[in-house]
């Protein structure tokens, strides 16, 4: 069941992030709900969930848009894995540094995105750095800290997280 759910899970990211998430772009940008459903996979899930959710979404993602395969893949399952480190040996993993985390994980993702891309001459890395990386790394750390706020206040996670981890 848990399988199934994770596999609607990733197949639903594709639709939501290509169709409904350019409505709502801010600064021009709009969220990386991969990166930020990786990271709260891990935290939930623990190290082995985070990292096979992250390289799974990081294919499906590298499939369906420019960014490369690769890349992406490592990324999402280096963050995955991460985060289910952090969420096993910390005691309470607080919004804060959740949105912290999300911050610094973004910014390398789109740093190694920009690097792997190539890069015109009016486009160089410090153009990419303050108009799409940044905003981009603080959209999703937002975006990942109410999510994960809101599913702690309003669900009994403890409970959950205690009887679903591996």
């Amino acid at each position: 069941m848990k399988t199934l759910v994770m596999a609607g899970l990733i197949a639903g990211l594709i639709p939501v992030q290509s169709v409904l998430l350019p409505h709502t772009a801010v600064w021009g940008v709009m969220p990386d709900l991969g990166l930020i459903v990786v990271c709260l996979a891990g935290l939930f899930g623990g190290e082995l969930e985070g990292l096979l959710v992250g390289l799974a979404v990081g294919w499906v993602m590298g499939l369906f848009s420019a960014a490369d395969l690769t890349a992406g893949m490592v990324t999402k399952g280096t963050v995955g894995y991460i985060a289910g480190v952090a969420g096993r040996h910390i005691v309470y993993v607080s919004p804060g540094v959740l949105v912290l985390g999300l911050l610094a994980a973004s910014c390398v993702s789109g740093l190694l995105t920009a690097l792997v891309l190539t890069l015109n001459d009016q486009q160089s890395l410090w153009w990419a750095l303050k108009t799409v990386v940044l905003p981009q790394a603080v959209l999703d750390g937002a975006v990942g800290g109410a999510l994960y706020w809101l599913a702690w206040s309003r669900l009994n996670m403890e409970r959950f997280v205690s009887e679903h981890r591996t």
